[in-house]
């Protein structure tokens, strides 16, 4: 009964918030929109039984940054809005996700096909003319998602927006955990997964907290973006407890590729 009560708030929530991107999003400031975004996705986060923290010894939230986070779960996007709303940057695969994939899109998405050069170079004008607008961008630069314990190569790439806005880049670490503090299975969005299987699993499960530690910002103008996504790298791993490569079984290759010109990525889909 409690499942379906869940299911039933959530589909009316999500239409709720097309209806509103629909009809008053295009006559809505920026604040306006950014608070909107809030208040949705705290509610969408309540409906699914996600409490979020933020840890203690976070850094001041910067409000023009380049935020840049590991990658878990498709509930990290609505985590962070939930905190300080962000323009994403996402694979264009998540606009297939049922009903969400246009809200995200309304909500103003930057989407980038994958093998699309084309798609880079016009996201990556679109990242540097927001972070110099004054808006706070976000993207996942692991390009997908990861088991929690683990933390995948950083793609470089779109670091070079901040560089060239003259901006800053602000590292967030994501974590779920349970009641008994250990990290919450229904949330890790993995492998097969689909979409709708990992809503079902985390509607059925038992509350999940999302804990947050903001970390220190970092100056882009005349840094290399190999060197910003190598030290957001190492400030995320330090954060989340991961063993450094050499000091653990669970140790991860270093970190800045440029090989994948599909690094931003908002979820796996």
């Amino acid at each position: 009964m409690i499942l379906t009560l869940r299911i039933l708030r959530l589909v009316l929530h999500v239409l709720a918030g097309m209806l509103i991107c629909a009809l008053l999003f295009p006559w809505m400031e920026r604040e306006a929109r950014e608070a909107h975004v809030r208040r949705w996705s705290r509610t969408l986060l309540a409906i699914c039984n996600v409490h979020v923290q933020i840890r203690s010894g976070s850094a001041p939230p910067r409000q023009q940054a380049l935020v840049v986070a590991n990658h878990v779960s498709w509930l990290d996007i609505f985590v962070l809005n939930a905190l300080y709303p962000c323009r994403f940057v996402a694979k264009a695969e998540i606009r297939a996700w049922p009903l969400a994939g246009w809200l995200v899109e309304q909500a103003g998405t930057v989407f980038i096909a994958r093998g699309n050069r084309r798609d880079l170079r016009r996201a990556f004008q679109g990242l540097v003319s927001a972070l110099q607008s004054g808006e706070r961008v976000a993207f996942f630069p692991e390009g997908t998602t990861a088991p929690q314990g683990t933390l995948l190569p950083f793609h470089a790439n779109l670091f070079e927006a901040a560089v060239d806005a003259k901006s800053r880049v602000q590292p967030y670490a994501i974590s779920y955990i349970d009641h008994t503090k250990n990290p919450h299975p229904a949330v890790e969005f993995i492998g097969d997964m689909t979409f709708a299987q990992s809503v079902m699993e985390i509607l059925s499960g038992k509350a999940i907290y999302a804990r947050v530690k903001i970390l220190p910002s970092m100056k882009a103008e005349d840094a290399s973006r190999r060197d910003l996504a190598e030290r957001s790298y190492q400030s995320i791993r330090e954060a989340l407890g991961i063993p450094a490569p050499g000091e653990g079984e669970a140790a991860d290759p270093a970190p800045a590729s440029d090989e994948d010109p599909d690094a931003p990525a908002a979820a796996q889909a």
